[in-house]
């Protein structure tokens, strides 16, 4: 049994329906669906042997040999994993590559114990050839604007409040500046294309046809952005969000300070949490100093070593605003100032926050954003 047709593809993800994906774990690490969960017909080492057999004697000896690999035991112990799973999830589809032989054979082996569950046709290969048809249709087929601003304006907070807005930050789990590495690693660059392509999906079934996007460049952390969209985010009409420095200071400070501390702290336990956003801020840090200089960088370094101390032994967060506002001032300011220059006959709108938003109410024919 498989769903209708290829356009049950949409139900799907914007149902988030769960998905077994009963593809080889190297297989499923270099790319899913965020709604998927892993649980393999054969594992790496089995899917190599079969491979191999199937090269050298063919698909009848390969389907053979696979019979022999996952039987007895370990058969039983496969076939309680998936049977759990689609009685936790009753409305949950079953893929592996192309919708071929092993899910085929997971699809028949469920079976026989009395569960028919649905096979997505084409398995994860059409899955993903339809989101990545979705990016290219959305960008072709809808409006955009994008959000830019010096460093700490809120470009963030203000995507938060409009319902045509993309986080592509959020998606790639990065905040998008040299110190923007998160606890947890970046999604593949696979997974990454997913997230976007299921976000713009999903909105678009909402009837939104005009996005905001904050203006990023190629790369997010180590995650690049489908050429096609950064092709138009080049070319598409800017806002300029703006704020104080004293603001901008405090949302750094706010954001990679007291929250990126707690984060690691919540993931690595108090000592070993504290010690490893030290170390991360201060690789942030060595990560550019041939851009600020080696004067610059010293002066950095011993101030952020200095309010680190202050934080471990008091819990103080203070010092930082010195080199966060020395680094804002110094190195992030000029540069986005200069790629302003650049953009300005691209710029409609400079403005504050609520400024912004008021026009963006407008841009998106919605009564108000609760400003």
């Amino acid at each position: 049994m498989e769903t209708d047709d290829s356009g049950s593809y949409t139900s799907l993800f914007v149902g988030d329906i769960p998905l077994l994906d009963v593809r080889a774990p190297v297989e499923f690490a270099k790319g899913a669906f965020p709604m998927a969960v892993n649980q393999p017909l054969m594992d790496d080492q089995e899917r190599h042997k079969v491979g191999l057999c199937y090269a050298r004697r063919g698909q009848e000896a390969a389907l053979a040999l696979g019979n022999r690999l996952v039987s007895g035991e370990l058969r039983s112990q496969r076939m309680s994993g998936w049977a759990a799973f689609f009685r936790e999830n009753p409305q949950g589809h079953l893929y592996c590559f192309r919708g071929g032989l092993r899910s085929q054979i997971v699809q028949t082996w469920l079976a026989v114990e009395g569960l028919r569950v649905p096979r997505v046709p084409g398995g994860f290969r059409a899955m993903r050839s339809f989101l990545m048809e979705c990016t290219e249709k959305t960008i072709a087929e809808c409006e955009f604007l994008v959000l830019g601003g010096l460093t700490g304006t809120g470009k963030t907070e203000v995507l938060d409040r409009i319902p045509g807005a993309v986080d592509l930050e959020h998606h790639a789990n990065h905040r998008g500046s040299g110190f923007g590495r998160r606890v947890m690693s970046q999604p593949s660059q696979v997974d990454f294309e997913h997230r976007l392509a299921i976000d713009f999906l999903r909105q678009r079934h909402r009837g939104i046809t005009r996005f905001l996007l904050e203006d990023e460049g190629a790369m997010i952390g180590s995650r690049s952005l489908p050429l096609s969209l950064r092709n138009l985010m080049k070319k598409a009409p800017l806002l300029w969000l703006e704020d104080s420095l004293e603001n901008r200071v405090q949302r750094v400070l706010s954001q990679y300070v007291r929250e990126q501390s707690n984060e690691f702290i919540t993931f690595f336990g108090e000592e070993a949490g504290f010690l490893a956003y030290s170390a991360r801020l201060k690789d942030s840090l060595w990560h550019i100093r041939s851009r600020v200089g080696d004067e610059r960088y010293r002066s950095l370094i011993s101030t952020m070593n200095q309010a680190l101390d202050q934080q471990q032994k008091t819990g103080s967060i203070e010092l930082h605003r010195i080199w966060i506002e020395a680094l804002l001032v110094d190195y992030y300011d000029p540069m986005y100032v200069h790629q302003m220059a650049e953009k300005r006959d691209r710029i409609r709108f400079f403005g504050q926050k609520r400024a912004i938003l008021e026009y963006l109410s407008e841009y998106f024919e919605m009564a108000s954003y609760g400003i």
